[in-house]
């Protein structure tokens, strides 16, 4: 009965990747930090683009940390942490060795959907870049300056906020965050019971062996493991 639950599991969680990787992009070739994937292609100017761009290549060059920017027209009807979180897996963001990466999330909505923005952090950053901090930086940097359809200088700051983060030198104001946290969906809550469940079946009865399960995933899937960077909030819309 043990083995069944570890297997349902691990299918399960198999399953729910290979279904949302049907809607995630592939990295650009050559490679970019800065990803514009939206069917006009013109979320910045080409200038403003590119300015991001090296940017970005400057701080990978000269760390071992790695951020990119990812802008979709849709997330395919998953929530922005859920897609942000698969995203950062597929592609490996900030490698194997640190699980230093960062990817800013951007869904425009198409002219149709929700407009979301979202980081998510990989599990190196965490301490540096905990939930708090990052809710705060998609909250006053990102949409703040997008509802004065201020894109560049939203992603600008971002970029320079999270950079600060990670040196340990940006910090959202105290008591930041408290009283907005949403409560679970019933789908959340159904899953975290099974993980739970599978989670005790696994160390109840367990003799040694077996995957080593992270609080996020199990390890050993191709790519760092990421947590939902934007915290209680999901992320964030703006009009």
């Amino acid at each position: 009965m043990k083995n069944f639950f570890i297997i349902i599991g691990f299918l399960f969680s198999v399953s729910a990747f290979a279904q949302i990787d049907k809607v995630l992009p592939n990295p650009k070739s050559p490679p970019r930090l800065y990803n514009d994937f939206t069917k006009a292609g013109n979320f910045l100017t080409p200038e403003q683009a590119q300015a991001l761009e090296s940017k970005l290549v400057a701080y990978d060059d000269s760390t071992s940390s790695q951020v990119a920017i990812v802008i979709v027209d849709g997330l395919g009807g998953y929530e922005a942490n859920e897609y942000a979180t698969a995203l950062g897996r597929k592609w490996g963001i900030g490698g194997k060795e640190f699980n230093n990466g960062i990817l800013i999330l951007i869904s425009t909505g198409g002219g149709e959907g929700n407009r979301d923005a979202y980081i998510a952090v990989g599990y190196g950053l965490e301490g540096a870049i905990p939930d708090m901090i990052a809710a705060y930086i998609v909250d006053h940097e990102i949409i703040e300056n997008f509802k004065q359809s201020n894109y560049y200088r939203g992603l600008d700051e971002a970029t320079d906020a999270i950079i600060k983060a990670a040196a340990g030198e940006y910090k959202a104001p105290e008591g930041y965050g408290k009283g907005k946290g949403k409560g679970l969906k019933p789908w959340q809550i159904i899953l975290l019971l099974f993980v739970i469940w599978t989670l005790m079946a696994i160390v109840g009865g367990r003799k040694g062996g077996g995957g080593m399960a992270s609080r996020r995933g199990y390890r050993g899937w191709g790519g760092p493991f990421w947590g939902g960077g934007s915290g209680w909030s999901g992320g964030g819309g703006w009009s």
